[in-house]
């Protein structure tokens, strides 16, 4: 794996639009602090594991663009949108999420999605 925060992240984004939740996790540090606006924070790889494998095995396909994105030293923004197919069809969120990375491993993420409410 590369130690380049960005490269991170954008493989980390692979493994979920590949719906592989274990290699997802293989980019988090053993001690990672994940914050799913408004699912709440969890904390270690098997936390993450635990949000993640129902959710992307409840989907037929899961995309996630990046529609912006900026590294700042071991920080990386980016705003996507998030598509997740299920059965009764495609759900779209609006996600700013801020990932920490250290040695190459993701420390922290905390996804935020807009609000759509007037």
């Amino acid at each position: 794996m590369t130690n380049n925060p960005a490269d991170v992240v954008s493989s980390f984004i692979a493994s979920i639009e590949r719906r592989d939740a274990a290699a997802a996790v293989a980019h988090l540090s053993s001690e990672c602090e994940y914050d799913n606006v408004p699912i709440g924070k969890v904390y270690g790889k098997a936390a993450v594991l635990d949000i993640l494998e129902p959710l992307l095995g409840s989907c037929s396909r899961v995309e996630w663009p990046v529609l912006r994105s900026a590294t700042e030293g071991n920080l990386v923004f980016n705003e996507r949108l998030d598509r997740f197919e299920m059965p009764h069809g495609w759900v779209e969120l609006e996600v700013a999420g801020v990932f920490e990375v250290t040695d190459g491993e993701i420390r922290s993420e905390l996804q935020q999605r807009k609000n759509n409410e007037n």
